[in-house]
């Protein structure tokens, strides 16, 4: 979502700040208006989804997932070119995917629905963004299930991979002040993961214990192919 290819997406349709993310991810959500990409993506300020959806209007959402796809694409073909197990992770993700519930996930539904491409490489990565949108979905539900609100939830987290808390917050376009970070708070955050993980359940449910570990063992090969 950050990648040099979703940097030249942005200079490509000539869109800046959110505007290329918002149309490229939530795209699959349709001609909506931006209260719909705001309930779906969750954790930003709607005012942020609006400026952001709005600014983005010259693009279709059907082109920027087209578009966006081409993304994730090139990106698997970089970043997997010497991944040979690519075709095996593609399957079991695959599993996790078709087995996945679509409630209370509406991002996961759609990219559920773009067709996926043949080369495995790009497969398994546009699974592996399938499986994060049913996290995300359902990471929302356990958010809001333990109390917290979205500013909350970011202040308190610590899985963001370049920045966590208020920098995140910030990030996010949520305007100072923050309400202060008590115990409680990071109590329910650690719930609310928690609680993620268990309604993530069910469509790992479909893999066998040697699939579930080989699945494991693939991701975080795969991992050290991404990040290093």
């Amino acid at each position: 979502m950050i990648s040099r290819e979703a940097k030249t997406f942005a200079e490509e349709v000539g869109l800046a700040g959110w505007a290329p993310y918002f149309r490229g991810r939530c795209g699959v959500l349709g001609d909506v208006d931006a209260d719909v990409v705001a309930a779906a993506a969750g954790f930003f300020p709607a005012e942020t989804v609006r400026e952001a959806w709005e600014a983005g209007a010259g693009l279709s959402p059907a082109t920027a997932t087209a578009r966006y796809t081409v993304v994730v694409h090139d990106f698997a073909r970089r970043k997997l070119a010497g991944f040979e197990e690519s075709a095996r992770l593609a399957e079991l993700l695959q599993i996790v995917v078709d087995s996945g519930d679509t409630i209370a996930a509406p991002l996961f539904a759609g990219w559920r629905a773009v067709p996926l491409p043949e080369d495995d490489r790009a497969r398994a990565i546009q699974l592996a963004h399938v499986v994060r949108e049913l996290r995300g979905g359902l990471h929302i539900v356990a958010v809001l299930a333990k109390g917290l609100n979205p500013l909350e939830a970011i202040l308190s987290g610590t899985l963001a991979p370049y920045h966590h808390g208020e920098p995140n917050a910030e990030y996010f376009g949520w305007p100072r002040p923050y309400p202060e970070l008590t115990e409680e708070v990071r109590s329910r955050r650690e719930d609310a993961e928690r609680l993620t993980d268990e309604l993530m359940a069910p469509a790992f449910a479909s893999l066998g214990k040697s699939e579930a570990d080989e699945l494991v063992a693939l991701l975080e090969k795969a991992e050290r192919a991404v990040f290093g």
